[in-house]
């Protein structure tokens, strides 16, 4: 049993490099995927109804559901990487706590999201920006979503992270896939009229349904496993030390804060685009579209490698931590050099996928070559921020953040939109990243060649089935 229990441990020390990586990358990176087709399949299904104000109301309530991703980031980066260490250093009491800690902060804070929703009522949605004429749609969406939602939605998430830290990616894609294919079936039976004709609020409803399901998943598959897992549920192992608090937070705060400047930054976009006119707002947000899909391609792997890094790096094997980097950094970086080409070379053709308007057209592919340029060096920060998270170094993770969007992209965003008007809105990344990617790679050096604890004692395989063996009793 105790062998059974730990056989992740071969997948963090034993496994090849390019089978240790692709085991957890890939299965990141599908659901990831399916997680670009999920973001778009509300605002796809509601604009069928070729109705303003249920397309409004999804709109509307988006920063609401956006705010759900800072607190997906607290929980779910914060308590894998401290997971993930905890592993690599024989730490076992340690992962079971902030695994249910995860778990169960996900809950506490869903349901806090939800009694603001409730308190808040009409003056949240005024906030948002609904007016008469919209505030019911809204408000209907917005109770699936929020009211209902907040905890499924976030729990889900949450949860994938922690099973991810244990090594089983494969577990949590289908968890988060499995969520995201049943909202994609779900939205048009309950949106559109043939189905149950609930406009927005049936895409609301579709949506918690289905993050219902994903976390049915993960909690059978977390009491299924048992003993096998040290992911616990168990509320008796929901006792969370000051220590824990500070490990979590030291990471997902950070993580946090850079989804919220994330947003922050598209505003500050989508404000300098709004003044060329209607055709430049539609053609940014097409081609912002479509560069979100290598970036969460980018996210996968940083994400993917976070289990792999965190371990070997408490572990205090940095030969291994070294070549699965180097070896990912070379994968990465030849996919996003194609996606670059592929971009640059068919921009107009992709756009045009999506809107004949010849205006649309022509700004968007240009748009889209700008945007195109800034993947490889995007690629190499995600993973950087990845290392950072992995390696518990949350105020790098938080300084890079602070740098991406606050010192370089927005004061680009100005710089380049007065030197080239509008055009070189879609090169404010590609500078920034550059910049960025240099003091990443600079970084990444100083962790690699940063010298072994002189206490640390090499990792010893024979005594690890009685250490096991220990902690389950």
């Amino acid at each position: 049993m105790a062998k059974e229990k730990y056989d992740k441990i071969d997948l963090f020390e034993n496994y090849p490099i390019p089978k240790a990586v692709s085991t957890l990358v890939v299965p990141t990176v599908l659901a990831c995927l399916v997680m670009v087709l999920y973001n778009l399949a509300d605002t796809f299904f509601v604009g069928m109804l070729d109705d303003p104000v249920q397309t409004s109301a999804v709109t509307l309530v988006a920063p609401v559901v956006l705010a759900f991703n800072a607190v997906v980031n607290l929980g779910g980066i914060g308590c894998s990487s401290l997971m993930s260490r905890a592993l690599g250093s024989r730490d076992y009491e340690t992962v079971k706590k902030t695994s249910a800690f995860g778990f169960y902060f996900s809950i506490i804070a869903g349901a806090l999201l939800s009694l603001i929703c409730i308190i808040a009522g009409s003056g949240m949605r005024t906030l948002l920006g609904a007016t008469a004429v919209n505030d019911e749609a809204t408000a209907q969406y917005m109770f699936w979503t929020v009211f209902c939602g907040a905890i499924p939605s976030i729990t889900n998430v949450v949860t994938a992270q922690l099973v991810r830290a244990e090594g089983m990616a494969l577990h949590a894609s289908i968890g988060t896939m499995s969520g995201c294919l049943l909202n994609i079936v779900l939205d048009p039976v309950f949106i559109l009229p043939w189905g149950l004709n609930m406009g927005a609020a049936g895409a609301g409803c579709a949506t918690f349904i289905s993050n219902c399901v994903a976390c049915l998943y993960f909690v059978i598959l977390i009491l299924i496993k048992g003993d096998r897992t040290l992911v616990s549920i168990n509320p008796n192992d929901f006792r969370p030390t000051k220590s824990i608090i500070k490990e979590v937070c030291g990471v997902g705060i950070p993580a946090a804060i850079q989804n919220l400047l994330n947003v922050t930054g598209m505003t500050v976009l989508n404000y300098f685009t709004a003044a060329y006119g209607a055709e430049a707002v539609s053609a940014m947000g097409i081609a912002h579209k479509m560069s979100l899909v290598p970036l969460y391609i980018s996210m996968g792997i940083g994400q993917g490698i976070m289990p792999l890094v965190g371990y070997n790096y408490a572990a205090n094997n940095r030969k291994r931590m070294k070549d699965s980097l180097i070896f990912t950094v070379w994968i990465a970086g030849a996919f996003m050099i194609a996606a670059t080409v592929l971009y640059f070379v068919f921009s107009r053709d992709i756009i045009g996928l999506f809107m004949k308007n010849q205006m649309v057209v022509d700004y968007g592919g240009e748009f889209l070559r700008g945007m195109s340029l800034a993947q490889f060096f995007l690629g190499i920060d995600f993973l950087a921020v990845g290392v950072f998270q992995a390696c518990g170094m949350g105020k790098k993770s938080f300084i890079f953040a602070i740098l991406r969007k606050i010192v370089l992209e927005i004061p680009a965003l100005f710089i380049l939109n007065k030197l080239f008007p509008m055009y070189g809105l879609a090169y404010a990344q590609l500078v920034a990243e550059v910049i960025l990617s240099v003091i990443a790679v600079i970084e990444l050096k100083k962790i690699l060649d940063e010298p072994v604890s002189p206490n640390a004692e090499p990792v010893n395989p024979e005594t690890l089935n009685q250490a096991a063996t220990e902690t389950a009793e």
